[in-house]
C-alpha cells in the first residue's frame, strides 16, 4: 500500500464547521496528518481539530513568532498538547518580512529571535505545562541546523525536491522521530498544463520574496530566480509565470493526472520527507472541490 501524505487545511470565514467536519474526513480515511498553514487561526482550528479527531496527528505549519507573545503561545500549545494526548505538533516560524509590514510587525534576527523565542516558551513550562513538540519553519541550513539543536523537527514550505539531500545532511541519523515536513502545492488534473498554470500562479507570491528566491537559487535555480528579479525590478510582475521552468515547477510542487502525483508523492518520501504536506488546489473550484480531488486520487 502506498504511503499516505499528511494534508494542508485552512479554516476559511463562513466555513469553519464544514472545515472541522472535513478534518474527522481526513482522518477517517487514513491520511497521515493535518497541518495548518498561519492564515484562518491555525491555533484554533488545530483545539477543534483535537476534539473533532482521535488518533490523527496534527499541527501548524507555521505559527508566525512575532504575531504573540511567547508565554502565550506556550499556554495555548500547551492546552491542545494536552487534551489531545500528544498529538499535536507546534510549528513556528518568522513568516516574511513584506508580510510582517503589512501587519505593522517588525521583523527581526530570524536565527536569533527563533532562539530566544524557544528559549521563552521552554522557561514556561513549570507554570503551562508540558509543551507539544516543537518544529521549526526552514528553508536553508541555519535554520535547520537551529531545529536539530533547539527542536523536535523541521518544516519547509515550496521546497526543491532534488535539493532535500542537502538540506537534510544535518540532521543525525539517530534523531528517528525528528519531524521532517515540506507543505507541497498540489494540483490533480489530466490536463497537465492546465494544473501547471494552477501552480505557477501559487508561488507567483513566493517567488516575489526574497529569501525564497535565494533558497531556489541555493537549490540550482539561478538563471530562473535572476530572471524573476529583473521582471520584478522592472515592474513586470505579468511575465514571472512565464519565467518558471517546467524543471523548477515540477521539483517544487506535484501536478497533473493522479499517476503522476502519486508518483510524485513516492519520490517525496524517497527524497527524506517522512511528513509531505499536499496543498490542495483546483483547476475546477475552492478548496472543497481541491479535497474532493485529492480524495478520490488516494482512495
Amino acid at each position: 500500500m502506498a504511503q499516505m501524505p499528511a494534508l494542508s487545511l485552512a479554516a476559511v470565514p463562513g466555513r469553519r464547521r464544514t472545515t472541522v467536519e472535513l478534518a474527522t474526513e481526513i482522518e477517517r480515511r487514513g491520511f497521515q496528518g493535518i497541518y495548518c498553514p498561519s492564515f484562518g487561526d491555525a491555533m484554533g482550528l488545530c483545539l477543534s481539530i483535537a476534539g473533532a479527531t482521535k488518533e490523527l496527528r496534527f499541527g501548524t505549519s507555521i505559527m508566525p513568532i512575532y504575531m504573540r507573545n511567547a508565554y502565550d503561545m506556550a499556554q495555548s500549545a500547551a492546552y491542545i498538547h494536552e487534551i489531545s494526548g500528544g498529538r499535536f505538533y507546534l510549528g513556528i516560524g518568522v513568516s516574511h518580512g513584506p508580510a510582517n509590514a503589512r501587519l505593522g510587525v517588525r521583523t527581526g534576527k530570524p536565527l536569533s529571535d527563533t532562539r530566544d523565542y524557544v528559549a521563552k516558551m521552554r522557561a514556561s513550562e513549570k507554570v503551562v505545562g508540558e509543551l507539544p513538540p516543537l518544529v521549526l519553519a526552514t528553508l536553508r541550513k541555519k535554520m535547520v541546523s537551529l531545529a536539530v539543536e533547539i527542536g523536535e523537527g523541521a518544516v519547509w514550505a515550496n521546497a526543491s525536491r532534488s535539493h532535500m539531500g542537502d538540506s537534510l545532511a544535518g540532521i543525525p541519523a539517530g534523531r528517528a522521530d525528528f519531524f521532517i515536513g515540506d507543505m507541497i502545492p498540489t494540483c490533480i488534473d489530466d490536463d497537465r498544463d492546465a494544473a501547471a498554470n494552477v501552480m505557477k500562479r501559487t508561488l507567483t507570491g513566493y517567488v516575489s520574496l526574497p529569501n525564497y528566491r535565494n533558497y531556489w537559487k541555493e537549490a540550482g535555480y539561478t538563471e530562473e530566480m535572476e530572471a524573476i528579479e529583473h521582471a520584478i525590478e522592472k515592474g513586470d510582475r505579468e511575465s514571472i509565470p512565464g519565467l518558471m521552468s517546467d524543471r523548477w515547477l515540477s521539483d517544487s510542487t506535484l501536478y497533473g493526472p493522479v499517476k503522476d502525483v502519486r508518483n510524485g508523492l513516492e519520490a517525496w518520501f524517497a527524497a527524506g520527507v517522512r511528513t509531505p504536506i499536499v496543498v490542495p488546489s483546483s483547476t475546477k473550484g475552492g478548496q472543497l472541490k481541491a479535497f474532493e480531488e485529492i480524495f478520490a486520487a488516494f482512495s
